[in-house]
C-alpha cells in the first residue's frame, strides 16, 4: 500500500508538472480540473473515458507544442473537433486538444479552382456560409454540419446524405499538411509512384516511399478483402497506396485514420457550385421491406439522395413540436416508411419531369394510394424551399429524434453504419429484424437507403448486463451477415471503439498486419490517439463505458416534478441523462440554443456541457455535494434560461428547468446572495419601492451609489436598473369593456405594473375597442399583486414561487373553468404558467390556468382567425423590426406576434433572426455576467438595431429585451400591445381607415 500510494504522489506531481508547463508555454486554455475534464470525457457515443487534461489551442503552433510537451511527459493527444463521433474516436486518457474553439479560418480560397485550405476546428456549415457568396459549397452534408468540423471529418471519412452524387471525404479532400507524433511536419497530397519531384524532407519521402511500398506489396489482398461499396470507411485506406491509382494521394492515407497517424494542421478541400434548384419526392410505403426493395430501382431516375425515414422515427418526430407541422404537411396516411428522394440538377424544368418520373415508377413498380398494404404507397411532391428545408432539418436530426425515448432503454450506436449492396438491401434489413427480435429488442432505421448504408439501432439499456451481452451478439451475427452479403461494417461514422475490434473479422489477419505495419510507421511510440482502428479494446468493455457496472445515483430531493422520465429523483436523473451528446446544442445560427456557448464557445457554456456536469454530479464522479458546489454554480453561471433547448433539443434537454434544481439545491446548502435576495423577492417590496420611486432610483444618478451597489449587490455600475415610477398600474375597475363582450383575464405582471404600465394601458384599450369584457381581478386573499413567481423560480427559492402560483391559481380559477382565456404581456411571466406552474402543481385547477395562459398576440391572432377581431387599425409606420423572445420561441408564440402586427396597414414587418438577448432578467444586470450578456447581444440584435432607419419602429415584448436594446443602441423598443394602440390612434385620425371585419384574417 506505501509503494501504491508513493506511485499515486508521484504521477500526481507529474501531472501537476505537465499542467503547469502547458500553462506557461500556451496562452490558450489548459484544463486539469475535474469538471472540465468531465466535460471532455464523453462523445456522442456510449463511452466514457476521463482525460489527464485538456489544450484549447489559440494558433496552430500552440496546437504543436501541446503535442511536444505531452510527448515529452510520456502523454498520449487525442485532437478533438465537434466531439460528435458516435463511436468513441475523441475520447481517450491522454490530453485531450480541442480545435474547435480558435483554430476555426479559412486560410485560403481560389474561386476559380473551386477549392479552399482551411484549419481543422472550422464547423462545416460556418465554412459553407463563408463560400456561398461565392456560389460554392463543400458537400459533404453530414448530418451534424451545424457542429461537425472539417477536421473531425477528415478523420472520420465523413460521408453525408449526398454521396451518391458528391462522394466521401476522401474524394474531396485534394491534400492535407499534418504533423508525426515526434513534430515532423508535412505535406499529404499526391504523389507520382517514383516520388520524382516531390518537395518533402528526406524522412517525409521515406515514409512516403515505405507506405507506396506496401500498397505494391499488398496490392491483390487489399483487392480481394475491401468491400467494393462507395461507403467503405473502416481501417486505413490502404487502397489509396495501390500502383492501379497512381498517382496516389497520400493525404487520402490521413482521412479515416481518426487522428492515430498525424496531427492535420490544414486541410486542401473540393468545393462545388451550391445546388441552385431542387424537389423532393417522398415516397410512401405501407411495407418497411417493400420500401428497401424499391430503392434499387429509385436510383436509377440519378437522384443526389434517397433517405429513409421509418415508422419510428416519424412517430417520435410527431411528439416533438418543431417537427410537428413538417410531418403533417409531407407524410400522407400512416406509412410504414418513407423514402425522400432528391433530384437537384441545375435546370429546375428537369427537376419536374423526373419528380414525374418518379410517381410514375412508384406505379411501375405496383404502388398506388388505393392498394392493399404490402403494396400501399405513392409520391407526395414538395417544391416549396421552406417544406424541403423542414424536411432536411427533420432528417438531419434523425439520431436526436431516435434518442428522444424518454425510457431506460435507447437506440444504440453500433452496428449503425453498415453499407450493404443495395440489391441485397430488403433482404439484409428483413433478416437484421430478426437478429433484433432474437435478442429481445427491436431496431430503428433511417437515412442513405440510396447508398445501401442505413442507420440502424436496436434497442437497449447499457445499464444492465443482459443488454449489454445481447449488444455483443447483435454486433456479431450482424457482421457476419454483412461479409457475407460483401459490404462493409463501417459504412461513414468511422471505427473508434465500437467498431476497431471487429476489423480482423471483416479484413483477415494479414490486412490487420498492415494496419499495425502503417500505425507503427507513422507513430512508433503510439503517442497519437491509441486504440483505435489498431489494438483496440473489446466494444464491449463496461470500463470504458459511460455507464459502467459501478455507475449509481443516489436517491435525489428534487423541488420540481419529473415524473415523465425514470430513475432517481423522481425522474430528473431521466432527464439529465437524455443528453445524448451530439451536440446540436453548439450550431453558431438559426435559432436561439445555445445563445452562451455563441458567445464564447466554451464546452463548459453549452447545453452539452453542463448536462453532462449534472450527470457526472449526481452520479457521484465529481466527488460529494458537487451538485450545489461553486463548480457547478460557475457551470450554469452563463445558463440565461432561454429555454431554448427545451425546444430546439430533439431530446428535449431542459437546462433552465434542471438550473432551477441545482439553484434550490445551492440555496438549501448555502444560502442566497445579497443579489439574489434582491432579484427574488422583487414582487413583494415592489409596492413599497413605487411609493418611494424617487428615494429607490437615487442609485442610478449616482456613480458612487452605483460602484457601492456593485460592490454589496453585485449589480453592475454599467446598469441603469428599470426605474421605479408611482402611478403603476392601477385600473379603475376589476372589468371594463362592452357588457355582452367575450370575457377575457388580463394579467397584469410585477414588470409592466410596476415599471411600464403604458403596455398595459395600451392592452386594455385595445382589447376593449375590440369589443372584449376585461378582468383585472384583485387577489382573492386580498393582499398584493399576483406575480407568477418568476423572479423566485430565477433565484431558486421554489416553495416562495409556488405561494406566488397558488395565490395566482386561486384567483384565476374560476374564470378559466368558464373557459375564460388568461392573456399575459410579458412572456417569461405568462408562460411560466403553461410550464413551471405544471412542475409544481398537477390538480385540475392548476392544468385549467395552464391550458388558458395565452400572451396577448396569441389571443389576437386566434381571434382574428375565428374572424372575431374587429379593430379600426391605421398605419404607424413603414417598417417594424421584430426581436422575438426567447421563450416565445420555446414554446410556438412567436409567430402571432409577426401576424397580429401584419394586420397593421402597410407596415412590413422584419423578424430580426436573433438568438437571445442577452439581459435574460436579471442575468445581464449582474457584475459577473454584463459582459457575457453583451457578447450576447452583440452577435447579432443589437447590430441590426443600429442598422435600422430611425423611421422604422423596434418590437420587443419582453422587459428584458426592450432594455437591452436601448441600453445598447439608445432605440427605444415597444411592445405590439403599445404598437396597435398607436394604430387605433392612426385609424382615429385617419376616418377612411377600415376596421378588421369579422372575415378570417390569415397573418
Amino acid at each position: 500500500m506505501a509503494t501504491t500510494r508513493a506511485g499515486n504522489v508521484r504521477n500526481s506531481a507529474e501531472i501537476s508538472t505537465l499542467a503547469a508547463r502547458l500553462r506557461r508555454e500556451i496562452t490558450g486554455g489548459v484544463l486539469f480540473d475535474p469538471f472540465n475534464r468531465g466535460r471532455y470525457a464523453t462523445d456522442a457515443s456510449f463511452y466514457q473515458i476521463m482525460p489527464l487534461g485538456v489544450v484549447i489551442p489559440r494558433t496552430i503552433d500552440e496546437a504543436l507544442r501541446a503535442l511536444s510537451i505531452a510527448r515529452d511527459a510520456g502523454r498520449i493527444v487525442t485532437p478533438r473537433g465537434g466531439g460528435t463521433s458516435q463511436c468513441g474516436q475523441t475520447i481517450n486518457n491522454g490530453i485531450v486538444v480541442d480545435f474547435s474553439r480558435h483554430l476555426n479560418r479559412i486560410i485560403s480560397l481560389d474561386v476559380e479552382n473551386r477549392t479552399c485550405v482551411v484549419e481543422p476546428g472550422i464547423v462545416l456549415d460556418d465554412l459553407n456560409r463563408q463560400l456561398k457568396k461565392h456560389g460554392l459549397w463543400f458537400p459533404v452534408d453530414v448530418s451534424t454540419a451545424s457542429r461537425a468540423t472539417i477536421g473531425g471529418m477528415a478523420g472520420n471519412n465523413s460521408c453525408g446524405g449526398r454521396s451518391l452524387r458528391y462522394g466521401t471525404m476522401r474524394d474531396n479532400t485534394l491534400s492535407m499538411d499534418a504533423a508525426l507524433a515526434d513534430g515532423t511536419l508535412l505535406h499529404f497530397g499526391e504523389v507520382p509512384r517514383d516520388l520524382a519531384g516531390v518537395d518533402s524532407s528526406d524522412s517525409g519521402l521515406d515514409l512516403f516511399r515505405d507506405m507506396l511500398a506496401l500498397g505494391a506489396r499488398e496490392a491483390a489482398e487489399i483487392a480481394e478483402k475491401f468491400p467494393q461499396v462507395q461507403r467503405r470507411v473502416g481501417g486505413y485506406n490502404l487502397d489509396a497506396l495501390m500502383p492501379r491509382n497512381a498517382p496516389n494521394n497520400m493525404a487520402h492515407l490521413l482521412v479515416g485514420s481518426e487522428g492515430t497517424l498525424a496531427f492535420t494542421t490544414q486541410v486542401e478541400l473540393k468545393l462545388w457550385p451550391v445546388i441552385r434548384n431542387k424537389v423532393l419526392g417522398v415516397c410512401h410505403f405501407g411495407s418497411f421491406y417493400e420500401a428497401m426493395n424499391a430503392a434499387q430501382h429509385l436510383v436509377k431516375l440519378r437522384p443526389i439522395a434517397v433517405e429513409l425515414v421509418d415508422r419510428t422515427m416519424l412517430a417520435l418526430g410527431r411528439e416533438i413540436s418543431m417537427f410537428q407541422p413538417i410531418i403533417a404537411a409531407a407524410v400522407r396516411g400512416d406509412p410504414d416508411a418513407v423514402l425522400i428522394v432528391e433530384f437537384a440538377e441545375e435546370d429546375q424544368v428537369e427537376n419536374l419531369g423526373r419528380l414525374k418520373q418518379l410517381g410514375e415508377l412508384m406505379a411501375d413498380l405496383g404502388f398506388g394510394w388505393d392498394h392493399a398494404q404490402r403494396k400501399w404507397g405513392g409520391v407526395v411532391e414538395i417544391t416549396e424551399l421552406a417544406m424541403q428545408t423542414g424536411i432536411a432539418e427533420f432528417r438531419a436530426a434523425g439520431l436526436n429524434v431516435m434518442m428522444s425515448m424518454k425510457q431506460e432503454g435507447k437506440p444504440v450506436s453500433f452496428v449503425e453504419d453498415c453499407a450493404v449492396p443495395l440489391q441485397h438491401l430488403a433482404d439484409y434489413t428483413e433478416r437484421l429484424n430478426g437478429i433484433f427480435a432474437r435478442h429481445g429488442t427491436r431496431g430503428t432505421m433511417y437515412a442513405h437507403a440510396s447508398e445501401g448504408c442505413l442507420h440502424v439501432r436496436p434497442v437497449l439499456n447499457l445499464k444492465l448486463e443482459k443488454d449489454i451481452k445481447a449488444m455483443r451478439a447483435i454486433a456479431e451475427e450482424t457482421f457476419a451477415m454483412v461479409r457475407e452479403y460483401k459490404g462493409s461494417h463501417s459504412g461513414e461514422h468511422g471505427d473508434g471503439i465500437v467498431r476497431s475490434e471487429f476489423h480482423e473479422t471483416m479484413f483477415g489477419q494479414r490486412i490487420i498486419g498492415d494496419f499495425r505495419e502503417v500505425k507503427q510507421r507513422f507513430d512508433p511510440d503510439n503517442v497519437l490517439n491509441p486504440g483505435k482502428i489498431v489494438d483496440a479494446p473489446r466494444m464491449d468493455d463496461r470500463s470504458l463505458f459511460r455507464y459502467p457496472p459501478d455507475y449509481r445515483v443516489g436517491e435525489l430531493e428534487t423541488a420540481l416534478d419529473w415524473s415523465a422520465y425514470p430513475g432517481a429523483g423522481g425522474g430528473f436523473q431521466g432527464a439529465v441523462e437524455m443528453c445524448n451528446n451530439n451536440g446540436a446544442c453548439r450550431k453558431l445560427e438559426a435559432g436561439v440554443m445555445c445563445p452562451s456557448y455563441r458567445a464564447t464557445r466554451n464546452e463548459k457554456d453549452v447545453t452539452r456541457g453542463r448536462a453532462n456536469t449534472l450527470r457526472l454530479a449526481i452520479s457521484g464522479q465529481l466527488g460529494p455535494d458537487a451538485l450545489s458546489s461553486d463548480e457547478m454554480m460557475d457551470t450554469l453561471k452563463l445558463c440565461v434560461s432561454c429555454k431554448a433547448c427545451r425546444h430546439e433539443c430533439p431530446t428535449g434537454v431542459d437546462m433552465a428547468k434542471m438550473k432551477i434544481e441545482v439553484l434550490a439545491a445551492r440555496v438549501a446548502k448555502h444560502g442566497l446572495s445579497p443579489r439574489d435576495r434582491l432579484v427574488g423577492s422583487l414582487p413583494h417590496y415592489a409596492a413599497l419601492a413605487s411609493r418611494v420611486a424617487t428615494l429607490a432610483n437615487w442609485r442610478n444618478n449616482s456613480p458612487l451609489l452605483r460602484t457601492l451597489f456593485e460592490k454589496v449587490a453585485g449589480i453592475s455600475a454599467q446598469r441603469a436598473l428599470p426605474a421605479w415610477r408611482r402611478d403603476v398600474f392601477k385600473p379603475d375597475s376589476e372589468t371594463t369593456g362592452p357588457a355582452d363582450g367575450r370575457e377575457v383575464v388580463l394579467f397584469a405582471d410585477t414588470f409592466n405594473r410596476a415599471f411600464e404600465r403604458e403596455n398595459l394601458d395600451a392592452a386594455l384599450r385595445v382589447l376593449t375597442e375590440g369589443g372584449y369584457r376585461v378582468h383585472v381581478p384583485k387577489p382573492a386573499d386580498g393582499g398584493r399583486p399576483l406575480c407568477c413567481g418568476r423572479t423566485f423560480l430565477a433565484v431558486g427559492l421554489v416553495d416562495q414561487a409556488r405561494a406566488e402560483l397558488d395565490r395566482l391559481v386561486t384567483t384565476y380559477a374560476p374564470f378559466a373553468l368558464r373557459g375564460v382565456p388568461i392573456v399575459g404581456l410579458e412572456p417569461s411571466c405568462l408562460l411560466t404558467l403553461r410550464d413551471e406552474l405544471l412542475s409544481l402543481r398537477a390538480d385540475d385547477d392548476a392544468k385549467s390556468v395552464s391550458a388558458q395562459a395565452l400572451l396577448l398576440e396569441e389571443y389576437l391572432a386566434r381571434e382574428a382567425e375565428a374572424g372575431r377581431l374587429r379593430l379600426p387599425l391605421g398605419p404607424v409606420a413603414r417598417k417594424a423590426l421584430v426581436h422575438g423572445h426567447c421563450h416565445q420561441k420555446s414554446f410556438g408564440a412567436f409567430q402571432p406576434v409577426e401576424q397580429v402586427l401584419r394586420l397593421i396597414p402597410d407596415l412590413n414587418v422584419e423578424t430580426i433572426e436573433s438568438s437571445c438577448c442577452g439581459m435574460a432578467g436579471a442575468f445581464g444586470y449582474g457584475a459577473d455576467t454584463y459582459r457575457a450578456s453583451i457578447d450576447m447581444a452583440e452577435l447579432s440584435l443589437l447590430p441590426a438595431v443600429r442598422r435600422a432607419d430611425p423611421a422604422d419602429l423596434i418590437v420587443a415584448d419582453g422587459t428584458s429585451c426592450r432594455h437591452q436594446i436601448v441600453d445598447g443602441t439608445d432605440r427605444a423598443a415597444l411592445h405590439v400591445a403599445r404598437v396597435l394602440a398607436m394604430s387605433l390612434d392612426s385609424a382615429r385620425s385617419n376616418p377612411y381607415s377600415s376596421p378588421i371585419t369579422k372575415e378570417p384574417v390569415h397573418g
